[in-house]
């Protein structure tokens, strides 16, 4: 008796959910052009949990024929919105929707759409033209003036930067080549020295005062570069004076060689040829017992540049870094030119 009672109570509300369902159509615009679109809605008013199952359709389906279904949106649950388009002039009958709520089939109201054809006058065909080509922008001033002034800068820039380097070639340039020069040690200049007053037999001439002159002066410019002090302009006594300070061995020889070149040079003394030949034996003896062999033989030498040449240096440089900068920005303008046409013409 209970159950009887309870359905009897849900009778009414199951009744009262379907009379509240409702299936409306509508479509926007009724009228287009051939070729335009129209949209048709389909609403569901139900409840929110009520299930809805709405019509299917595929792209490219004929909803009639002449109208065809281009895609299907459903923003919610109760709606389904149709896009469509038609290529025939026509007055379209679109017969109701059938949409299913809680599994119960309602139908919406008959739609009509209405697709308008061009009119073409056909008395005037020989008016109508096929179509046409792609049409060229038209050319504009503002779009390359900028392009068409960098242009002209960057020719001035490469025709002045060619100019400046004209005058970098022509003028040309001061190079200063470093000279490496083998040089003779002091006891190699001494001895070629010695040999050539052998080879001049000045030891047997009669001119002692020249022998001696050119022994002594070749003696004191080898001590002179061994010892590092000034022996062109001292007597003999301060050069014996001073190699004590240094060098004892081989002194006295040394001071007998001195003491009579300064005889013979002075006090017009005369020699014996054995005493010649002794003298020339002890100042050969005294250079290979003072020589230093462990010395470099070649020596770098730099020119030495007038202030003139330095300036003139200081200013090829400046002008080669103003060449070269004038070229980067050059490169550069070329760059933002050529990317700035093709932008336009693409």
């Amino acid at each position: 008796m209970k159950r009887i009672l309870l359905v009897i109570l849900l009778i009414p509300s199951v009744l009262a959910s379907f009379a509240q369902a409702n299936v409306e159509a509508k479509i926007s615009p009724i009228e287009m052009m051939i070729g335009e679109q129209a949209q048709v809605t389909i609403s569901v008013t139900a409840d929110e949990n009520a299930k809805v199952e709405f019509p299917t359709f595929k792209p490219r389906q004929m909803l009639v024929p002449g109208v065809e279904v281009l895609d299907t949106q459903s923003p919610t649950n109760h709606e389904l919105i149709l896009t469509l388009t038609s290529f025939d002039g026509n007055l379209y009958h679109f017969p109701p929707f059938k949409v299913k709520v809680n599994g119960k089939e309602l139908k919406t109201a008959d739609l009509a759409l209405k697709v308008i054809e061009v009119e073409v006058d056909t008395t005037k065909m020989d008016q109508f033209f096929g179509p046409k080509d792609v049409q060229d922008v038209p050319f504009q001033w503002s779009d390359f003036s900028l392009s068409f002034w960098l242009s002209v800068l960057l020719l001035v820039l490469i025709a002045f930067n060619y100019y400046l380097y004209l005058r970098l070639r022509d003028n040309k340039p001061i190079i200063t080549h470093i000279k490496i020069v083998k040089r003779l040690l002091p006891h190699q200049k001494a001895m070629k020295e010695i040999e050539q007053i052998k080879a001049d037999k000045m030891v047997s001439s009669e001119n002692q005062k020249e022998y001696y002159t050119k022994l002594t002066d070749t003696l004191r410019r080898y001590i002179e570069e061994r010892y590092g002090f000034s022996a062109m302009e001292m007597t003999s006594t301060e050069i014996i004076e001073r190699l004590m300070q240094t060098d004892q061995q081989s002194l006295d020889e040394l001071r007998q060689l001195f003491m009579t070149a300064d005889l013979v040079k002075f006090a017009k003394y005369s020699t014996m040829i054995n005493e010649n030949d002794a003298n020339l034996v002890n100042a050969i003896e005294f250079i290979n017992q003072t020589k230093q062999e462990n010395q470099p033989t070649e020596v770098v030498e730099k020119p030495q540049l007038s202030e003139a040449d330095l300036r003139s240096q200081s200013e090829r440089r400046v002008l080669k870094t103003f060449i070269w900068s004038l070229a980067a920005v050059s490169v550069a303008l070329f760059g933002y030119v050529f990317y700035t046409i093709y932008q336009l013409l693409n």
